[in-house]
This record gives C-alpha cells, sequence and structure tokens, in this order.
C-alpha cells in the first residue's frame, strides 16, 4: 500500500493502484466497457473529493469498491426504461484480463450474469468474483448477513437456472466432466 507513503501524492498513487480493478468491476455489472469507463472515474471523482476521509479508513479499496457498486445501482434506478444493455461481445476481446479459459464458457457465463437483477448482480460480482466475505458484500451494499445469504442464494439459483445445460454444450471441460 504504497499509496499511504506522502498525503499529497496518497489519492494519485491510490487511483492509480486500483483503476483497473474498478473498472472491470464495474464492467461485470454493467456489461458496457464505456460505462465501466464512466462508473470507475465517477467513484474515483467521489472518493478525490472525500479523500481524507477514504484514507483514514481501515480498507480503502473496499470504499472504492463500494462507491463503484452506488454508482451502478443509482445509475440502474435511474435508467429509462427503454434504454438497453448487453454485453459488448468485441470489449471481451479487448479485456485486460487474461483469458481464464473457454471464451465461450465466459460469454455464456457473463451473459447469464448480465440478466439477473442488479442488486442479485452486484452480489454475486461482491461475492465471488471480489471474493469479499458475507459481511463485507453486506457493509458495501447496506444489506444484512443474511440478506446477503439470501441474496447469494437466490442468485446464484437463477445463474444455474439461466445456463441450464448450456454450460455442458458450451463447454469441453465442463463436456469431460459430465461427460
Amino acid at each position: 500500500m504504497g499509496w499511504r507513503r506522502n498525503r499529497r501524492d496518497g489519492f494519485a498513487l491510490f487511483a492509480e493502484s486500483v483503476a483497473i480493478r474498478l473498472r472491470r468491476t464495474a464492467y461485470l455489472l454493467c456489461g458496457d466497457w464505456h460505462l465501466a469507463e464512466d462508473l470507475a472515474q465517477t467513484a474515483l471523482e467521489k472518493l478525490y473529493v472525500a479523500w481524507p476521509k477514504v484514507e483514514a479508513t481501515e480498507n480503502p479499496e473496499a470504499y472504492a469498491t463500494r462507491v463503484v457498486v452506488n454508482a451502478y445501482l443509482d445509475r440502474r434506478r435511474r435508467r429509462s426504461s427503454d434504454e438497453v444493455t448487453g454485453i459488448d461481445d468485441a470489449a471481451l476481446d479487448r479485456a485486460e484480463a487474461p483469458d481464464r479459459g473457454d471464451p465461450e464458457l465466459r460469454l455464456t457465463l457473463l451473459g447469464a450474469l448480465h440478466r439477473l437483477p442488479p442488486r442479485d448482480r452486484a452480489v454475486l460480482v461482491l461475492r465471488y468474483w471480489e471474493d469479499q466475505s458475507i459481511e463485507c458484500t453486506a457493509a458495501q451494499l447496506s444489506m444484512t448477513v443474511p440478506a446477503v445469504k439470501a441474496a447469494s442464494a437466490r442468485a446464484l439459483a437463477r445463474l444455474r437456472d439461466e445456463l441450464g445445460d448450456t454450460v455442458r454444450e458450451t463447454s469441453p471441460t465442463v463436456r469431460r466432466l459430465h461427460g
């Protein structure tokens, strides 16, 4: 956490160290690289304004993630009913993250994730992408621990229903395991 060493440059170092992760998290939430960039930038602007307070928190990275999730959920609440977002398939090829296995499976999973309601998607992204505890996820989403547990179970069940046999048909790895 080198960003803590010099107060004047602290925010710049912090922003540089978390910007890519915030953008990736935002992408998993919204499914659009351009909107993800906007959400990450909005979060960094808010963090800059509140930097002395943020820097004093126990976990500024978690605070930053919470700001991104809140920006996403706020935007979803304000979004007009005729606006449609989808997964930018071409952007997946440009992703900074290294390919993690079968690209077809990845597209299938991302598609199913983006068909979930925003709050359920946020719970899954925080719990399983960000690898946060139930307690941390609850705090970031202003939910109770039992509500996060219920939302996780519900969202995973919806994801499994959404995927159905598609994953077995799409992924050679899964076909070998279930074949």
